[in-house]
């Protein structure tokens, strides 16, 4: 039997409770597991695309329920008095859990002409929108979970933006002093965008895992695709940078986004990427 629940904010004990039994929130959400992608902040999801993390249950931001058996019995029914303080919506259907959070937008508090069998109004407080598709689906004997839109999800498991990794201001300042970067225009680590921030952090590790030929080779890959978009002085190896969007066109060429087409020569950027096993 398939169960609807709540998790209510403000409560730590007991902060689910039932609402439905025997419904089904989510018929539409088909998602093929073997087609999902691996979480990667560098990739953008294709329209019926999802991002999966497998071994889900030995994450430290797994839900301690969804590691248990998960019995209907030992919860109680919502109150009336609880529904704005809904924070996620929990649809177990079969083995597998769906999860929506709930934001204010999501709530109809406006008068609306319903038509039924005769047109009436219908004063619609206390009613909320149930998306067709839910931000996350944990597939438990699978033990993976699957989301769009790691923002959207994070309020639920608390701790999971870690995969959406920031560099700190110090790795900021740090890689802006790097010797192929020469600021101009009093560019600094506080004008760095989140985006770029998020780049960066993807650059350090990219710069670490590179020999120190690898390292002098793209910088010479770099210059060859983006002459026209960043000065780079070849005798000093360095990159002028003097604004955000001359830092995301450098942090592109440091993860190797350029590339030409093997028929037309055409010379690209891609601004997503996806390992091939």
């Amino acid at each position: 039997m398939d169960h609807v629940f709540a998790k209510v904010k403000r409560l730590i004990k007991k902060p689910f409770f039932k609402i439905l039994s025997d419904r089904t929130l989510y018929e539409n959400a088909k998602v093929n597991l073997s087609g999902c992608v691996a979480y990667s902040a560098g990739h953008n999801l294709d329209e019926d695309s999802w991002f999966k993390v497998e071994k889900f249950s030995e994450q430290t931001y797994c839900l301690d329920f969804l590691k248990k058996d998960f019995d209907p019995k030992d919860y109680d029914e919502l109150k009336k008095e609880q529904f704005l303080d809904i924070a996620y919506l929990l649809s177990i259907q079969g083995s597998d859990f769906y999860f929506q959070k709930v934001t204010p937008s999501l709530f109809i508090k406006k008068k609306v002409l319903g038509f039924g069998e005769v047109a009436e109004i219908e004063e619609s407080n206390n009613r909320m929108i149930i998306n067709d598709q839910p931000d996350a689906i944990y597939f438990k004997t699978a033990d993976t979970l699957v989301f769009r839109n790691l923002a959207a999800i994070s309020g639920i498991f608390k701790g999971i933006d870690d995969l959406y990794r920031e560099a700190t201001q110090k790795e900021t300042e740090t890689f802006l002093q790097i010797q192929f970067i020469c600021l101009k225009d009093d560019y600094c680590a506080s004008k760095v965008s989140k985006p770029n921030r998020k780049r960066i952090a993807l650059a350090l590790d990219s710069l670490a895992k590179m020999s120190v030929q690898d390292q002098v080779n793209i910088l010479a890959y770099i210059g060859d695709y983006s002459d026209t978009k960043l000065k780079f002085d070849k005798v000093a190896q360095k990159f002028e940078i003097s604004n955000d969007d001359e830092l995301k066109l450098l942090l592109y060429g440091v993860e190797q986004r350029f590339y030409t087409t093997l028929f037309g020569q055409e010379r690209r950027l891609a601004n997503s990427v996806q390992p091939v096993d």
